[in-house]
């Protein structure tokens, strides 16, 4: 492979990368903007690009960057996810997402939205859904999910033993759900040690 493709390959926009250029033209259009007006506007609010720049991003023969990509939903007033992914959530539609594979549309947005893992494991998907909202989410974003426990044979019924005695443990210790999705990383690390008598270092 010579160096000039190497180079084309490096620029070459992916499923992502597609469905921004398609979200970022629909909604200038939506919006009302023509590439000039957008670009004022980029301008005015610190992030230029220049309207050539943003016809060549609309076609996908140029990246994104996370810094523009942020101030183009700032200034089409959508949320980054609104550029990211593609407009559809239909359970029966699958799309790609870049590293992820293809997936259900409404997964991949309820992934996008912050509710929920891209892919939850097979087995303990209770902890990889706290683990989720316990690293991605801030303390006062974190929301409560009911879980549906179906114990399957005796390896299903011993999980949920573990669940309530992790439960009753920190309700032991005088903590509710409420206070557990306030408390950051570190801190409910060091009140698990705490709780179970072992170290997390």
């Amino acid at each position: 492979m010579t160096e000039q493709q190497r180079g084309r390959r490096a620029i070459e926009a992916g499923p992502t990368g597609k469905a921004v250029a398609d979200n970022l033209a629909r909604l200038r259009k939506v919006r009302g903007l023509t590439t000039r007006q957008l670009s004022g506007l980029l301008e005015r609010n610190g992030r230029p690009i220049p309207a050539s720049g943003i016809t060549r991003m609309e076609k996908a023969e140029r990246q994104v960057t996370v810094d523009e990509l942020t101030a183009l939903s700032v200034a089409l007033g959508v949320s980054p996810a609104a550029l990211l992914l593609p407009l559809e959530d239909s359970p029966a539609v699958g799309i790609e997402v870049t590293g992820g594979g293809t997936v259900s549309a409404d997964a991949a947005w309820d992934w996008a939205d912050g509710k929920k893992p891209l892919h939850l494991p097979e087995g303990d998907v209770s902890t990889a859904d706290l683990e989720y909202r316990l690293y991605g989410r801030p303390p006062g974003r974190r929301q409560a999910q009911s879980l549906v426990l179906q114990p399957r044979g005796a390896r299903g019924r011993d999980q949920i033993a573990k669940i309530r005695q992790a439960y009753r443990t920190l309700a032991d210790l005088g903590l509710d759900l409420p206070e557990l999705q306030r408390l950051n990383v570190d801190a409910f690390e060091e009140l698990m040690g705490d709780a179970d008598g072992t170290s997390v270092d």
